[in-house]
């Protein structure tokens, strides 16, 4: 009879929609791969945490299609990040062996399909099953009522199980936003923006409205003046010219010439959005015509043919692709201006947007293959290329995630700009950040706000500056108030500043900062923002974790722990550490002042580095 009541009251539970409460070290909410690696992190320090997923997979970006792993100086990021990368390079070796054209084509690691993608996160929490719970199909809508807080800390969230249609509470010390979208702080009401900023606020590149011909100067009608603007969102495609492996492009219900006809002339033209365009004259655009026309591919500089006009193709093991936006073209896989409500809209408006990308992108493909105002040849080649028949399977060999680039950026302890990431003169580093929790490099780069308008060059807020490789400071995970929360995706910056921190290789180095900070936080009681700096630093670093970047040193270095050390107090200011050269003029000046330790002039480099960094570490441990 006490088993039917128990059995009963449970099933009640179930039926009115309330859960039992479940309890964690720290609650993540979003399987992305910041999420996966906060995990990690924290459970090698012995905590408990649950990931709170709201579709049926985990993995987020490179298990949908980024496969082209976006990281311009390759050593700048490591830790857990470069175990994925290590996990890669090592299955396509196990699976075909170490001279196979697989091997070849993931590029150390950095280029994969995306179920390698998927299977090397599962590979990476496999063994923490006792320390890391993964829940799917738990959906946190951003709103406050979903969030207990008493005192600046969460105590509890309540998740929409998306299976059970039951609402489910979760408890945790320390509470992660993994989300593209910024929806566990927006609950908590910390500020954030969403938008350009204006070129006057911080002085950025690129900053506000600007028009930019792809690797060409600003144009004249740009005004950087700041909107409420958000860069566009695609599917990164995985596409194959394998007939083994293809499926054929099916036109889509919603299918609509109309948005798609302005390729034909483009096509027909050769025109782009290219800096190569300023050099085209009229007459050779009308030769160019007369050359399609005739049956030949376009021959003007920079132009673009087939497929590779449609999206732009980076090749990975197995035949398949990392199929992106096509930077030079008016017209391809983003579609702007519709998705500027997402980062603050429910999950019922971004569903229904997501469906619209998906038709909008098949439709795009179907139409660059069968539309009969383009050169018969055009089309052809472009029907050479399908959807991976092994990808995807559950979804029509489709991505399953919409790729968010930015939504809300919250403003954290520290606000990452673009002038974090630029040198301070010619030829050296950007500004150092002694908390820093990783470095990092990408251009700061944004993909358009608009659609294609009458009369200009390019395609408003599609954009391109460089960076260095720069220190994140610990700050932009940290929110100003919350006391138990971290933000290792939704950071805190600028659009540009964000443009750069945005990519996968850093979310997962800053999610490894977060894992490790919350269990400093709980093993020692006290505010995320009052983490131990040298602690989560040391522990960062134990784990090969690369928190400033130098050309000569990796992290197998023997030294590798004291240079990171040691750099980030100013002893290194150059881009090498030269541990094999013998201490010069200028290194005596600045490790006399910086250390008030008597420094020899032409003594060993590697060994006057080491005393000073033993005599630090020893005084910081007293």
């Amino acid at each position: 009879m006490r088993f039917f009541t128990f059995f009963l009251c449970f099933f009640c539970l179930q039926a009115t929609g309330i859960a039992q409460q479940q309890n964690y070290d720290i609650v993540i909410v979003g399987g992305t791969p910041g999420g996966i690696m906060t995990a990690i992190a924290a459970a090698r320090e012995g905590k408990t945490s649950v990931i709170l997923e709201r579709t049926a997979h985990i993995g987020g970006l490179p298990a949908n299609g980024l496969g082209a792993t976006d990281i311009a100086t390759r050593n700048a990021t490591t830790g857990l990040f470069r175990e994925f990368v290590d996990r890669v390079k090592q299955h396509y070796i196990d699976t075909y062996g170490k001279d196979s054209e697989q091997v070849k084509l993931c590029s150390d690691g950095y280029h994969f399909e995306p179920s390698v993608g998927a299977h090397v996160f599962d590979d990476m929490l496999a063994g923490y099953e006792n320390k890391i719970t993964i829940l799917h199909m738990r959906q946190f809508d951003a709103e406050s009522r979903n969030m207990d807080l008493e005192n600046d800390r969460i105590t509890a969230i309540r998740i929409l199980n998306r299976t059970t249609k039951a609402m489910e509470t979760y408890t945790g010390k320390v509470f992660v936003d993994a989300t593209y979208e910024g929806d566990l702080g927006a609950a908590a009401k910390l500020p954030f923006r969403i938008g350009r900023e204006g070129k006057s606020e911080f002085g950025e590149p690129g900053a506000g409205q600007v028009y930019k011909l792809w690797s060409g100067p600003e144009q004249d009608y740009s005004t950087f003046e700041p909107d409420n603007a958000v860069q566009a969102y695609n599917y990164r495609l995985c596409l194959t010219n394998n007939p083994a492996n293809r499926v054929s492009i099916k036109k889509p219900e919603n299918y609509n010439r109309e948005e798609y006809v302005s390729m034909i002339e483009d096509v027909w033209t050769g025109r782009t959005t290219n800096v190569k365009m300023l050099s085209i004259t009229p007459e050779m655009v009308e030769e160019n015509r007369r050359n399609i026309k005739a049956g030949n591919r376009s021959t003007l500089p920079g132009d673009l043919w087939g497929i590779a006009r449609v999206t732009n193709i980076v090749h990975l093991p197995n035949m398949k692709t990392d199929a992106n936006n096509q930077h030079d073209a008016f017209i391809s896989t983003d579609l702007p201006e519709e998705n500027w409500p997402w980062p603050t809209s429910g999950w019922d408006w971004r569903d229904r947007y997501a469906k619209r990308l998906k038709d909008y992108i098949l439709g795009l493909l179907w139409f660059a293959q069968n539309d009969k105002a383009l050169p018969e040849h055009f089309r052809r080649e472009c029907l050479e290329w399908g959807l991976a028949k092994d990808e995807y399977t559950d979804n029509e060999n489709f991505p399953r995630q919409a790729y968010v680039r930015e939504g809300r950026r919250f403003e954290g302890e520290y606000f990452f700009t673009a002038n974090d990431a630029t040198p301070v003169a010619p030829g050296q580093r950007p500004p150092l950040h002694k908390s820093s929790i990783t470095a990092s490099h990408y251009a700061l780069d944004s993909h358009a706000v608009r659609k294609r308008e009458p009369g200009k060059a390019h395609l408003d807020g599609f954009i391109s500056y460089p960076a260095a490789v720069y220190t994140v400071p610990y700050g932009v995970i940290v929110p100003q108030r919350v006391d138990n929360l971290l933000l290792p995706v939704p950071v805190s910056g600028s659009h540009i500043g964000f443009s750069t921190l945005r990519m996968e290789p850093c979310w997962m180095a800053m999610g490894e900062a977060a894992g490790i900070a919350a269990s400093l936080a709980i093993d020692t009681d006290c505010k995320i923002k009052n983490v131990e700096m040298e602690t989560l630093q040391a522990k960062l670093i134990e784990q090969k974790s690369t928190l400033i970047y130098f050309r000569d040193i990796n992290i197998n270095d023997p030294d590798f722990a004291m240079v990171q050390y040691m750099g980030l107090r100013g002893y290194l200011p150059d881009w090498n550490a030269r541990l094999n050269d013998a201490v010069d003029d200028t290194t005596v000046y600045l490790w006399r002042s910086l250390s008030r330790m008597d420094i020899k002039k032409e003594s060993d480099r590697r060994e006057t580095l080491r005393r000073i960094y033993s005599q630090l570490s020893a005084s910081s441990k007293k």
